[in-house]
């Protein structure tokens, strides 16, 4: 591990407690619905900046599910339908309205 990302990680610290392992438990299921869902706009080829703009805009478009280690998932509030028609309107905000001049 390189420093730059060590460092992220231990500031990621409260009182000598590590919290980088608590993840949004949306960010696997936004970037799974996005390999599924890209193929379906031919001609797209979204650069660098277009992936992670349509992967952060998908991710703040639904509701934060934060999980760690030995969390116990009882039901998924999200549907994976909602998450595809989250990311299908991103992925055509971006397309529409780069976050960049072409």
């Amino acid at each position: 591990m390189d420093k730059k990302t060590q460092d992220s990680l231990d500031a990621l610290k409260v009182q000598g407690t590590p919290l980088a392992h608590i993840r949004n438990k949306n960010e696997q299921r936004v970037v799974e619905a996005m390999i599924r869902i890209l193929p379906e706009f031919s001609g797209y080829e979204p650069n660098k900046l277009d992936l992670e703009d349509i992967y952060a805009l998908s991710l703040n478009t639904l509701p934060a599910r934060y999980i760690q280690r030995g969390s116990i998932v009882l039901r998924e509030p999200v549907r994976e339908e909602v998450i595809e028609e989250v990311v299908r309107d991103a992925i055509l905000t971006v397309q529409n309205r780069p976050n960049y001049n072409a």
